[in-house]
C-alpha cells in the first residue's frame, strides 16, 4: 500500500465520511475556486479519500449541489415568529446578503434546484408565513417575496462584481476614471464619479439598507395587485 493510500485510511478512520463533510468540503472548495472546478475528485481530495468514496454518502454532482443550496439557506436567518413583518424581512435580507457574499456562487443556485432540501423549505415557509401572517394574500406574498429576493440577489450580484472592496480602492479608480474622462462631453457622469471621489465613508451595507427599506416602505397587506390593476382580495 502506498504512503498517500495509508494516509487516506488513516484519515478516513479517524474521522468517518459522511454526507455533511462532503457538502461542507464542496462548499469550499467552490469558495475559493467556484462551481466550474467542483469535480467528485475535486471534493475528495482535500478529505483524502478517492472520489468514487463519494458516492456511498452522495449520488453525485447534483446531489452536491443540492445539498450547497440548501446548507446555504440554512446559514439564513429565519423570520422569528411574532416579529413585525418590515423587521423580519429586514433581518432576513442581510442575513441572505452576509451568507450571499460568503459563498459568491450560490446566488446564481439558489432558485436553480429542482429537489429543494429540508432547510430551503423550511426558509421558504417561514418567509411566505411572516407575510402571511401579517396579513398579506397569497398574490401579495409571491409579490414581496419576488421583489425582496430580486433586489438582495442583483445587489450582490452588483456588489461581488465591483473592481472595489473598500473606500480606498473606490478613490483610486474614481481619479482613474476621472483623469480618462472628457468633462464637457459626459458632465452628469463627471458630477457623480467627483462626489463619489470626496466620499470618505462609503459603505456598502449602507447602500444595501437605503435600496431595501425602500422596498418594504412600498410594500403593504392591502396593496393593489400591479399584475392585474386590481386592488387584491
Amino acid at each position: 500500500m502506498s504512503e498517500a493510500a495509508k494516509r487516506r485510511r488513516g484519515g478516513s478512520a479517524r474521522t468517518p465520511l459522511s454526507r455533511e463533510r462532503v457538502i461542507a468540503t464542496a462548499m469550499a472548495v467552490a469558495d475559493e475556486k467556484g462551481t466550474a472546478a467542483l469535480t467528485m475528485r475535486a471534493i475528495a481530495e482535500p478529505l483524502g479519500v478517492e472520489a468514487m468514496s463519494l458516492y456511498h454518502h452522495v449520488a453525485g454532482r447534483e446531489e452536491v449541489l443540492d445539498g450547497m443550496v440548501d446548507a446555504v439557506f440554512a446559514e439564513i436567518e429565519l423570520p422569528p415568529p411574532g416579529t413585525e413583518w418590515k423587521i423580519a424581512m429586514h433581518r432576513r435580507a442581510a442575513s441572505a446578503r452576509t451568507a450571499l457574499r460568503r459563498h459568491p456562487w450560490a446566488v446564481a443556485l439558489l432558485d436553480s434546484r429542482a429537489h429543494p432540501g429540508p432547510a430551503t423549505l423550511r426558509h421558504h415557509d417561514a418567509v411566505v408565513g411572516a407575510l402571511r401572517t401579517a396579513g398579506f394574500s397569497i398574490a401579495m406574498t409571491a409579490h414581496a417575496v419576488s421583489l425582496i429576493d430580486s433586489y438582495v440577489y442583483g445587489y450582490v450580484i452588483q456588489e461581488l462584481s465591483l473592481p472595489f472592496t473598500g473606500t480606498a480602492d473606490l478613490t483610486e479608480i474614481t481619479d482613474e476614471f476621472l483623469h480618462d474622462l472628457p468633462t464637457d462631453t459626459y458632465p452628469h457622469l463627471t458630477e457623480l464619479a467627483r462626489e463619489l471621489a470626496r466620499t470618505p465613508d462609503y459603505d456598502p451595507a449602507e447602500a444595501f439598507t437605503f435600496g431595501l427599506t425602500l422596498i418594504l416602505d412600498a410594500l403593504h397587506p392591502t396593496g393593489a395587485c400591479p399584475v392585474v390593476g386590481v386592488a387584491d382580495q
